[in-house]
């Protein structure tokens, strides 16, 4: 079951990460859908949630100034705004490191072992992988929609 889970969730990844590929900054800054989203701006999000996801919620990491602490910025309203400081470079690096990191705990841990975060301490670590997969593969439906009306490209 862990390894069918990973895997989906890892393709999942995977198909987010090709489609920012080989798009510029500014390319992947632009929004050239009726939606608000970038290129860019997902992949921005699916790193912060990525490390949310596992080393937050699963795993009880505390990072000062980060939801879900009270003084940190609404990831509803930051997870997707991008400026000139966010490019293609920095986010890819800052999802590979948070997806390494979240392979090291689902690794160690057991898919029925509860989350640390009391919010969600009903849920476990099954079920994040879960979320996950549908959230990821959310992200990249959008990222493939975005990226075939820029360019034409299709496929994840």
């Amino acid at each position: 079951m862990r390894e069918a889970l990973c895997g989906f969730l890892d393709k999942q990844r995977e198909a987010l990460v090709r489609k920012i590929q080989g798009v510029s900054d500014a390319d992947a800054r632009e929004t050239p859908t009726a939606s608000s989203l970038s290129l860019l701006g997902l992949l921005k999000h699916s790193a912060l949630w990525e490390r949310r996801w596992f080393q937050i919620i699963v795993a009880g990491r505390v990072f000062p100034h980060e939801w879900p602490e009270p003084d940190a910025p609404d990831p509803n309203e930051e997870d997707f705004r991008v400026d000139d400081e966010d490019t293609v470079e920095r986010w890819l690096a800052c999802f590979g490191e948070q997806v390494a990191i979240s392979r090291e705990i689902t690794a160690s841990m057991d898919l029925d072992a509860q989350c640390a975060w009391p919010k969600l301490a009903h849920r476990n670590l099954r079920w994040v992988l879960l979320h996950l997969i549908e959230e990821t593969a959310r992200h990249a439906g959008h990222a493939d929609i975005i990226r075939e009306t820029r360019d034409g490209s299709r496929g994840i």
